[in-house]
């Protein structure tokens, strides 16, 4: 299940760089925490529209855009949840987006929007 979940957060970091000319993915732990994160120079979204990311087939970016069902990050959420954990996304358009995850469900959760 956790490969699953990385795969749907890498395989986003990956599609949402792809304009990018020197793209950059980061996977991580934050220091101090147990919150694992997927980091990318995308092109991020605005912050008031990411009520919709963890929900089946919405989409903040168009299909022709960038390819897709809306359905990754809505796994990914229900897979964490499943095991205890939580999910929560920070980003700004054009400035790449962070996902931050936790199994942990004794660690608060940070900012940003959360799933």
């Amino acid at each position: 299940m956790f490969r699953i979940v990385m795969e749907n957060l890498l395989t986003n970091a990956w599609k949402f760089t792809a304009p990018r000319k020197c793209a950059r993915i980061e996977v991580g732990l934050v220091p101090g925490t147990r919150f694992f994160f997927v980091r990318d120079n995308g092109v991020g979204f605005p912050m008031e529209e990411a009520g919709r990311l963890f929900t089946p087939f919405q989409r903040l970016h168009p299909a022709s855009q960038f390819p897709g069902n809306g359905v990754g990050l809505a796994t990914v959420l229900r897979i964490l949840h499943r095991h205890g954990g939580r999910i929560w996304a920070e980003a700004e358009p054009d400035a790449g987006a962070t996902f931050f995850f936790t199994l942990d469900p004794e660690e608060p959760a940070g900012g940003g929007v959360s799933g």
